[in-house]
């Protein structure tokens, strides 16, 4: 799960996965903005048929953090 899931955040960032790693933040290590973010949350609940609510977002703040969310959602 955490490559598949590493491997997706930088195809859809356009960044080397080497960048990526568990405790990577998305804002400050990443600068990642809003409509990253938008087409990141996107990509994962089409890849995983999952839905990632709005008020969940804001917990999101690492790779690891993602990581977590997605297991527990995608059964």
């Amino acid at each position: 799960m955490k490559e598949e899931v590493i491997h997706l955040i930088a195809e859809v960032l356009e960044i080397k996965e080497e960048q990526i790693h568990e405790d990577t933040n998305f804002i400050q290590d990443l600068e990642m903005e809003s409509l990253d973010f938008v087409d990141l949350v996107a990509a994962f609940e089409k890849k995983y048929h999952i839905e990632i609510l709005d008020k969940d977002i804001k917990t999101l703040q690492t790779v690891g953090d993602l990581i977590q969310y997605i297991e527990k959602k995608h059964v």
